[in-house]
C-alpha cells in the first residue's frame, strides 16, 4: 500500500495517517515499526526496486545463463520499461522517474535508497553490456539507464498522447539500433 501511493503522489502527498489507514492500522502504531517517516519512505523504496526487479526477472535469468538470450532479455526488459502501461501506472512501475526529484530534495533513508536502486539497477544493465561485448559499458549502462528514466518522466508530463506514445517508441528504437545485433 505505502508503495504504490508513494509511486503515485510522492512522499510529499502522502501522510503517515493515510498509510496506517490503507493498512488497517492506527497513525500511533506507526512508531512501533519506523522511527519517522523518511524511514518508511526508505523502506518503501527499496520494497520498490525488489518489486520490480522480480518482475524483470528474465533479464537476470538470461544474465545467469552461458546462452545468447541476453539480447532478446535486455530487448524485452526495454520493451517493457518504454511501454504505454509503465507510463500511465506509476503506481507499479520504477521508482526512479516517479520519486527521483521529490526523494532527491528530502535525503535520508529515502535517498539512499533510491541511490542503491539506482546503483543495482545500472549494474543489471552493465552486466547485460559486458555480456554482449560492448565497450565502456559502465558508461553505457549509466546513460541507457538515464535514458529510460527520463524517457518515462517525460512521457507522464506529455500524458496519454500520440506524442508521448512516440517518445517511447523513439527511445526505445534508438536503443535497440545501439544495441542490436
Amino acid at each position: 500500500m505505502a508503495s504504490r501511493e508513494l509511486r503515485k503522489r510522492g512522499p510529499a502527498h502522502v501522510s503517515v495517517g493515510d498509510i496506517m489507514s490503507g493498512a488497517g492500522l492506527t497513525h500511533g502504531g506507526f512508531y512501533a515499526h519506523f522511527g519517522s517517516k523518511d524511514a518508511l519512505v526508505g523502506e518503501a523504496i527499496a520494497a520498490m526496486f525488489e518489486d520490480v526487479r522480480l518482475r524483470t526477472s528474465e533479464l537476470d535469468a538470461a544474465l545467469n545463463r552461458a546462452d545468447d538470450g541476453v539480447r532478446a532479455a535486455l530487448f524485452n526488459y526495454w520493451r517493457s520499461y518504454l511501454s504505454a502501461d509503465h507510463r500511465d501506472r506509476p503506481e507499479r512501475g520504477c521508482p526512479l522517474p516517479a520519486l527521483s526529484g521529490e526523494v532527491g530534495r528530502m535525503g535520508g533513508a529515502a535517498a539512499d535508497a533510491l541511490s542503491q536502486g539506482l546503483g543495482e539497477m545500472t549494474a543489471r544493465m552493465m552486466r547485460a553490456l559486458e555480456r554482449l561485448e560492448y565497450s565502456n559499458p559502465d558508461a553505457r549502462a549509466t546513460a541507457v539507464v538515464a535514458q529510460l528514466v527520463g524517457a518515462i518522466a517525460l512521457a507522464r508530463a506529455l500524458g496519454r498522447t500520440a506524442e508521448s506514445d512516440a517518445l517511447l517508441n523513439n527511445c526505445y528504437e534508438d536503443l535497440v539500433g545501439r544495441y542490436g545485433s
